[in-house]
């Protein structure tokens, strides 16, 4: 099973826009559908945020979650479902005053980003851990509050996505799992090639995955021009790959994908070609920790 890897695909996330990619999708449908599409393509688990159906905007309505969700459960799809918990950190200061939250500023308790977590029970939800500075503004995850986060999914039965946009993030990583927040085997997903973060760098990507607790498992991806290239530099490094329109818009060289299927089709081909197999969701549950289906 060493060459056996799980596609994700993170279908819309919270920045991408229908200026960048008018096939990106925001509504409920549009992104349970893009979801079954990234699936058929061969993506064994999908990484879902969800939009305000009207503007295209980030939301973080727990309705917009449950409709995803339940459309996905009534289809014929076992596809692995990951919700993120990465709105709620983000930290704009006003001109007048930088201790003063300005526009743009989405700052959030524990329980609050994790509603919908713990309302839908999904398979997996993403766990940001670090703060830091990243596509023009300051996220702040505040330790006391991923602690909380962090026992608030345990405590729900939810396997947490550990999520790595730089290296001191392990360290705390490691401090979480000292603690018993984290549950054996542990999930980390490297974020690579970010503005300001960790570089999509294979060496880099080998240091991180050299900084990690003996049986855990990890994937990593690559933003924008990168997110080919690490679906390939991961697979070589014995990790799982993402891609989707929250990480590139583009299928190819000033190419616009036409939606994540096309790019989950052409990252499966990449994993076969290097020698690899694609878990299926059973499968990827199975490497994951996590039950059946």
């Amino acid at each position: 099973m060493a060459d056996l890897r799980i596609l994700t695909c993170s279908v819309t996330g919270s920045g991408t826009t229908k200026a960048q990619n008018p096939n990106l999708p925001v509504t409920p449908k549009e992104i349970a559908d893009a979801c079954l599409d990234a699936a058929a393509a061969g993506a064994a688990m999908c990484h879902i945020h969800v939009r305000d159906p009207e503007t295209g905007a980030l939301s973080v309505e727990l309705e917009h979650y449950r409709e995803v969700v339940q459309r996905i459960r009534d289809s014929v799809s076992d596809v692995v479902i990951n919700l993120t918990t990465g709105p709620g950190g983000e930290f704009r200061p006003s001109a007048e005053d930088p201790a003063v939250a300005g526009p743009g500023t989405l700052m959030m308790t524990a329980e609050r980003r994790v509603e919908h977590v713990l309302a839908l029970k999904p398979d997996v939800c993403s766990l940001d851990i670090g703060s830091m500075n990243f596509a023009g503004t300051t996220v702040i995850n505040e330790p006391g509050i991923v602690r909380k986060m962090a026992a608030l999914i345990r405590d729900a039965g939810v396997k947490p996505e550990i999520e790595i946009f730089d290296t001191g993030d392990v360290i705390f990583a490691l401090d979480l799992i000292k603690e018993g927040l984290i549950v054996d085997p542990p999930l980390f997903q490297f974020v690579l090639g970010g503005r300001y973060a960790a570089a999509a760098r294979p060496e880099l990507l080998h240091y991180l995955r050299d900084s990690l607790p003996k049986g855990a498992v990890w994937g990593g991806f690559g933003i924008g021009r990168s997110a080919y290239p690490m679906v390939a530099s991961v697979y070589v490094a014995g990790g799982h790959s993402r891609i989707g329109m929250e990480d590139t818009v583009y299928v190819s060289r000033g190419v616009l994908t036409k939606g994540n299927g096309e790019l989950i089709a052409k990252a499966a081909r990449l994993v076969r070609d290097l020698g690899g197999e694609l878990a299926t969701p059973a499968q990827a549950r199975e490497i994951l920790g996590i039950p059946p289906k």
